[in-house]
């Protein structure tokens, strides 16, 4: 795949992202991509190795290692560096069906995976895949593919996220009438509310909406399945019904001065944050602004970094994003090998606007917030934090312990919780009485589907 001595002639490149200066000033995209030419040289350093890695998408110490959708990674590395876009490009929607997406927003576990980066750079595979689509579109390439015959069946789809979208492709290619559900006023779920423009432009995100109804996916907005729509009329009326609704349950912080004003869930400020911009170009005001504010995010994932990217956009005063971890090494630690995901310091999106603007990075690590204090007015003031470390217990598993002398008081205006998730809402599967597992989501065993009795 590629040339065969590509890795050995050739250094891994990324292309340039607009400056962390300059894009807090919009709301646009801050990818660009590389000249084909620089690709093709990049497609060259896919080795053919005798058993790739980067396609496997398996689990290793609980992470995915390798792509999870399996994408034939090596065969359009091998068909862009030989300027075969087209053919890539059918390559590529063999396993994703939306490679615009995942080329920007995928953290790209294929890379952490490729058996170059044993000792070398990576291939820089998430960069080319985002190339062959983009190149798909501005070509002519992508275009409507309704299905030549239907069946006559029809399959409701419940949530029109990344999986009710591909679940929605999927089925209507097979021949199915196939109506997807949103309970909010645009399609996308959490790619268009929970995602930043700056990270997943929305214009993108419709462009594949338009030409998934072009072929025959029918959409229905501002309809809660559940509230609006009973979940028992959907399963009459349709012959199956898929629930996409994803773990949107959030996970709280249930300390000392939580219910004072100024404390968020994370998916309300983005959320709000979105609608607005897509509405009025923020100048509706109908979102939580940071302007002028000390803000601090409490959680280090992407949730977070998204946080960061809305807050240093609003033009905060100051901000700083809490982790509880340690801070990961800046290569990989003995007890983390490849080709498991490596779990090393990086500086993302978000966290290099706020080092452009304030000096450094705004994360701190070991950080446990204890309460949090009003202003007498009943908003948010201040938090009260101490430093942790972690121990093994008896059982080998990390004990969190307390460092006294350590605690901290941190002003605040806006605090930010992206603490994670906890499972999907309750609502519509109590009302097909779903049976649910021990961290509240549906039961069902791995690899396979659970069925509802016809009600």
């Amino acid at each position: 795949m590629g040339k065969p001595t590509g890795f050995l002639e050739y250094t891994r490149e990324l292309p340039e992202e607009r400056s962390p200066a300059e894009r807090i000033r919009d709301w646009d995209e801050f990818h660009l991509h590389f000249s084909e030419k620089k690709l093709q040289v990049q497609g060259a350093r896919c080795m053919d190795c005798g058993v790739p890695f980067c396609h496997t998408g398996i689990m290793l110490g609980g992470m995915t290692s390798g792509c999870p959708i399996n994408n034939l990674i090596p065969e359009w590395n091998d068909l862009v560096y030989r300027g075969l876009w087209r053919e890539a490009l059918n390559r590529l929607h063999k396993t994703n069906n939306f490679p615009e997406f995942t080329g920007r927003i995928c953290p790209a576990p294929c890379e952490a995976a490729c058996v170059l980066s044993i000792n070398e750079p990576p291939v820089t595979i998430k960069s080319i895949e985002c190339s062959i689509i983009d190149k798909g579109f501005e070509e002519g390439w992508v275009v409507p593919e309704p299905p030549a015959k239907r069946t006559g069946k029809k399959v409701a789809v419940v949530g029109s996220g990344p999986a009710g979208l591909a679940c929605a492709a999927q089925l209507n290619k097979a021949g199915h009438w196939v109506t997807v559900f949103e309970r909010d006023d645009r399609i996308g779920g959490l790619l268009m509310y929970g995602i930043p423009n700056p990270h997943l432009d929305k214009k993108i995100v419709q462009r594949r909406i338009n030409l998934m109804a072009e072929e025959g996916v029918g959409f229905v907005t501002n309809t809660e399945v559940g509230k609006d729509y009973p979940a028992d009329r959907l399963i009459k009326e349709f012959n199956a019904v898929v629930l996409c609704g994803g773990a949107t349950k959030p996970r709280d912080l249930p300390i000392e001065g939580r219910e004072l004003k100024g404390i968020h869930f994370a998916m309300e400020f983005l959320r709000a944050n979105t609608k607005s911009l897509l509405d009025s170009n923020l100048e509706d005001g109908k979102y939580i602004s940071a302007e002028g504010k000390d803000v601090i995010v409490l959680g280090g994932g992407d949730t977070g970094t998204d946080c960061v990217a809305t807050a240093m956009r609003h033009g905060c005063k100051n901000l700083v994003q809490f982790e509880i971890l340690p801070k990961p090494p800046t290569e990989r630690a003995p007890d983390n090998p490849w080709p498991q995901w490596a779990k090393v310091y990086r500086l993302d999106y978000g966290q290099e606007e706020a080092a452009a603007v304030f000096g450094r990075d705004p994360r701190k690590y070991r950080v446990l917030t204890k309460r949090f204090v009003g202003d007498g007015k009943g908003y948010v003031k201040e938090l009260h934090t101490i430093r942790v470390e972690w121990q093994k217990g008896d059982n080998g598993r990390p004990i969190l312990k307390e460092i006294q002398g350590t605690e901290k008081v941190w002003s605040a205006q806006l605090v930010l919780l992206a603490l994670g998730f906890l499972g999907p809402e309750d609502t519509i599967l109590d009302q097909l009485s779903v049976e649910r597992d021990e961290r509240s989501n549906a039961k069902a065993e791995h690899g396979s589907m659970a069925s509802l009795p016809r009600m």
